[in-house]
């Protein structure tokens, strides 16, 4: 599997973007952030998102290694909307650790992380859409099973969404990072457990 940009868009293009080897190798500019109001009070739109645009459910599925240094680097994968109702999540790098976080902004953010202890070079996250939900799901190899991480409500009229990977970088520019692969396809199932 692979990252093919060929049918994707970009929102906020990075300064840095290089397809290698199957694999997309970007950097981030500086101040990069995806964030509306909640407890910080400001609104950024200008993160990094390559997207294709996906009707009714889906699965998406993504890989993706950083260089995580500063507080808030951050790397994924988001499902847009628009500017007040998306989601992203992935991995964030708070409190000096990498962190599997989520944000689901329906007009104001929220967000939920976890820190995650042990050691691993590639984070693969998998979304499905099914109705009014979006169940988030990771793992840190290739061979270890799906965790859920969250169930979200998602407003179901908006029957179109963005869906791709996405990073930022709120207190710096030159994050960099590699996504190694993406799928979008029909959900794969419905079932949580």
């Amino acid at each position: 599997m692979t990252i093919d940009i060929t049918r994707m868009t970009w929102f906020n293009p990075p300064p840095r973007c290089e397809p290698r080897d199957g694999e997309l190798h970007v950097s981030s500019g500086p101040e990069t952030d995806f964030w509306q109001a909640t407890y910080y009070g400001f609104h950024r739109d200008n993160g990094h998102f390559l997207h294709q645009p996906r009707q009714g459910d889906f699965t998406a599925e993504v890989s993706f290694s950083g260089r995580y240094q500063e507080l808030y680097d951050q790397a994924g994968m988001m499902v847009r909307a628009d500017t007040t109702h998306w989601m992203k999540c992935g991995i964030e790098y708070t409190d000096g650790a990498m962190h599997f976080s989520v944000v689901v902004t329906n007009g104001n953010s929220d967000w939920s992380a976890f820190r995650l202890d042990h050691t691993f070079e590639r984070m693969c996250v998998r979304v499905t859409r099914n109705g009014d939900a979006l169940f988030i799901q990771y793992r840190t190899g290739r061979m270890e099973s799906w965790r859920m991480a969250r169930l979200a409500w998602f407003d179901p009229a908006f029957a179109e969404v963005a869906v791709g990977p996405a990073f930022c970088s709120p207190k710096r520019g030159g994050f960099e990072a590699i996504f190694h692969d993406f799928k979008l396809t029909d959900p794969l199932s419905r079932e949580i457990h």
